[in-house]
């Protein structure tokens, strides 16, 4: 056994070998390209194995995809770009990926169009502003990558979103996009009646040598203060489908009212009601649960989750199922949600209405005393839910409320709902499932569009009853595809990146909070800190700072576990109506357990791992959407406020300025370095604080300020503020510690942006170099300061 072991050994290559085959790799590559690629085989393919694991944890090599490594700071071989400016002498175009979202990932890699042989700046066919082309990337020096056009696509090419101005001289359209380098000349003729301050999609016009690029409008939105206006902004710019095509409404009105047909079982005498929002749009879960009576089971439960059965209604290749697939996903708005599956269909029949017929796929489930899952199994039934229920009422009634409707439920099904909740929060909480709680905004709009009020959403045990009723069946359908060996889309969310769990124990280490020095993270790590900060001024900041500091949720076959919910396997079941990842999981166990013959078939399973790919675009194309949308929102229900005081927490520092989030709304806006006093003012990565370079004054994360509202920009979907009280005193840095803290901010700033890069897949870190001068004539434009980061889910 010694000399096999030292053979596979020998066997190995090096360290640097590895990365120099990556590096001239054109694309990702896995474990199975390089054991090829020299002659792995056996035992040897465990060192392999362990090298891959030490060069990902150690940050020299990035996760991919699943299963695959590359080079930090690579892009894929052939990616999806935008055009965003043109060289009028050499005819090259710079361009960003099409998907990508800068709050979350950070400035993307630059890159370079390269002029077509033959063609000149201003030929029809060379690559023009807004374009969307289909190229192929090569890397070159400092990491600008070079891209050789392989073809144009035409979808939403040379289309601006934006909003008019009138000027003294004429029209100009100012893009809604931060990242706009220019704004557009437009001829009063090529308005469409379009009037100064109204929201736009505009397509750009042949260009000029000298002068602003030309647009024209085709199509208005309305004016920017009003709600709807805002929402269709946001639909347009993010290419959201929001109509279907007649074929899949044709297909949805013709859909027929359930029955029993088919094998199904009969359902309706089990009490399941749905729990959700009072402001919900569709109920595609109904949920009941009852002691145990199996003698063998002390303690234990039966839990029973009756998913609407939108499968038997969206049949593989059908126009519903191929308008469904695009659309990836539902988008909710505050007054309006753009659908995954027409109305007939998400708000009738794929909507557990109570008192009415519904067609589902259950799952029914046993747990013992310590919410351990010991038995599952899935069947098509026909269910009828016995009430309609929210949040509000439930919780109203587990605290000894009860409203008329909810008391003769209480014994028979509310109190054997909580009592199963109880244990599976037992056993969230012993497997250590990440416990962040953020608090979220929710916009109050009246019938006119116009924003009445921000509130908080109350969060209950009601809502977390549901949601742990959602992640046990959620487990139990990745678990019963595991064990049958059939294909899935599993609900994967990776280990945190390394160089963001750096920072974070760096900004810990700056509170006195101590971290955890091992590579291998767990949730529990997070949730020791999360818990000694639990009812303290630090509490929301360090809740911010976990938060960002994790990796991004995705949809993949290849199962790599939930790290947050510290979870070894997990699919997302229980919400067919609004996700398509959740319709495949449905397809797979029917075909799996032999439901039906409309489950998944061979062909759809071989293109998982491309599907999985779009529905996390989809997800983050949604997430933008409704983040732009509030973030607007709160811009507009501000814009009277300008020059009033509001107090507020720094939630970002950078060499740039200081995000601040406003204590009343939750909205965020951006402080000015040059706006601090007149001194300059130094970025320490460490404490995450700027500091005055003569006076010693401190400006850190999550310290409370009063702030002055000096400007809301709603086409940016930006507020800019002043600091009118707030920073910590302390003693003026040395010249030595000037020098060294603006080396090591350049330091930082470099390593994150490298970091983000190569990762793609979380909230970058500071921006900007070692400080900047404070007191000057200038600022940081709004236009140009960023948003909120985003804030992930599961």
């Amino acid at each position: 056994m010694t000399s096999s072991s030292d053979d596979d050994i020998d066997r190995l290559p090096s360290r640097e070998q590895i990365l120099a085959f990556i590096a001239e790799s054109d694309r990702p590559v896995g474990k199975r390209e390089i054991a090829r690629a020299f002659n792995i085989t056996g035992g040897a393919r465990i060192g392999l194995k362990r090298i891959l694991r030490e060069l990902k944890d150690d940050g020299t090599l990035k996760r991919a995809g699943p299963r695959q490594v590359a080079e930090p700071g690579t892009l894929p071989s052939v990616l999806v770009v935008d055009i965003t400016s043109i060289d009028d002498e050499t005819g090259e175009a710079e361009a960003r990926p099409a998907v990508w979202d800068d709050d979350v990932r950070g400035a993307p890699p630059p890159i370079v169009v390269l002029r077509e042989a033959g063609l000149k700046p201003r030929d029809e066919a060379a690559p023009g502003f807004g374009d969307r082309l289909l190229v192929r990337l090569t890397r070159g020096e400092a990491g600008v990558y070079e891209a050789r056009v392989i073809r144009r696509l035409e979808t939403r090419s040379r289309r601006i979103t934006g909003a008019i101005r009138e000027i003294d001289y004429g029209f100009r359209l100012i893009p809604a996009d931060r990242r706009a380098k220019t704004d557009y000349a437009i001829e009063e003729a090529e308005l469409g009646g379009a009037v100064d301050g109204e929201f736009v999609v505009a397509e750009t016009l042949p260009g000029r040598r000298l002068g602003l690029p030309r647009a024209r409008v085709v199509k208005r939105l309305g004016l920017e203060q009003t709600g709807a206006a805002i929402i269709d902004l946001a639909i347009e710019t993010h290419g959201i489908p929001d109509h279907f095509p007649p074929a899949a409404i044709r297909e949805a009105e013709a859909a027929k009212p359930p029955t029993l047909s088919g094998g199904r079982e009969d359902l309706r005498a089990i009490p399941f009601v749905t729990i959700d929002g009072e402001d919900a749009r569709d109920f595609d879960d109904a949920v009941h649960a009852e002691p145990d009576p199996d003698p063998a089971n002390p303690g234990g439960h039966i839990i029973r989750v009756a998913i609407a059965d939108v499968a038997h209604y969206v049949t593989a290749g059908s126009a519903l199922d191929r308008s469904a697939e695009e659309r990836g996903n539902s988008v909710y708005f505050p007054d309006r949600v753009v659908p995954m599956l027409p109305e007939a269909l998400s708000n009738g029949l794929c909507s557990l209405r109570p008192n009415e017929d519904r067609h589902c796929l259950a799952a029914m489930m046993r747990i013992d005393a310590d919410g351990q899952l010991i038995e599952h199994r899935f069947v098509r039934g026909l269910m009828r839910s016995a009430a309609r229920l929210t949040y509000n009422r439930v919780q109203a009634a587990r605290d000894g409320n009860p409203d008329g409707d909810i008391q003769p439920l209480m014994a028979p099904v509310i109190t054997p709902l909580y009592d199963a909740f109880q244990v599976l929060e037992g056993a969230r909480r012993k497997r250590g499932a990440l416990e962040i709680d953020m608090p979220e905004r929710r916009v109050v709009m009246d019938e006119t569009g116009r924003v009445t009020d921000i509130r908080t959403r109350l969060r209950f045990d009601a809502h977390k009853l549901i949601e742990e009723f959602m992640i046990l069946a959620n487990v139990a359908a990745a678990d019963t595809l595991i064990r049958r060996t059939r294909p899935c889309l599993f609900r994967v969310h990776d280990q945190p990146p390394a160089d963001k769990v750096s920072v974070l124990r760096d900004y810990l280490a700056s509170l006195d909070l101590p971290f955890t020095n091992s590579v291998h993270v767990e949730p529990r790590d997070f949730n020791r800190v999360l818990k000694k900060v639990a009812n303290t001024p630090l509490e929301h900041q360090v809740n911010t700072t976990v938060l960002r500091s994790q990796s991004q949720a995705t949809y993949s076959p290849d199962n790599i576990g939930h790290f947050g919910l510290s979870l070894e396997r997990y699919a997302h079941f229980t919400s067919p109506i609004r996700r398509y990842a959740d319709l495949i999981v449905h397809r797979s166990l029917i075909r799996a357990l032999n439901l039906g013959d409309d489950g998944l078939d061979g062909a759809a399973a071989d293109g998982l791992h491309a599907l999985g790919e779009h529905l996390s675009i989809t997800e983050r194309r949604a997430d933008l959407a409704e983040r732009e949308v509030t973030n607007r929102l709160l811009v507009v229900f501000l814009a009277d406020k300008v020059g009033a005081s509001f107090g507020g927490r720094i939630t970002g520092v950078h060499g740039v300025g200081l995000f601040i989030e406003m204590d009343e709304t939750g909205a965020d806006g951006f402080v000015p370095i040059s706006t601090l006093g007149r001194e300059y003012f130094i970025l320490d990565p460490s404490e995450q604080a700027l500091i005055g370079e003569r006076s010693g004054l401190r400006f850190a994360l999550g310290d409370r300020v009063e702030i002055r509202l000096r400007e809301a920009d709603i086409v940016a979907g930006g507020l800019l503020f002043e600091i009118i009280e707030g920073g910590r005193p302390g003693k003026p840095p040395t010249p030595g510690q000037v020098k060294r803290l603006k080396a090591l901010a350049r330091e930082v700033a470099a390593e994150r942006a490298r970091a983000r890069d190569a990762r793609g897949d979380g909230h970058g870190g500071g921006r900007g170099g070692g400080g900047g001068r404070a007191g000057g004539s200038g600022r940081a434009p709004l236009r140009r300061s960023g948003g909120a980061p985003r804030r992930g889910g599961r």
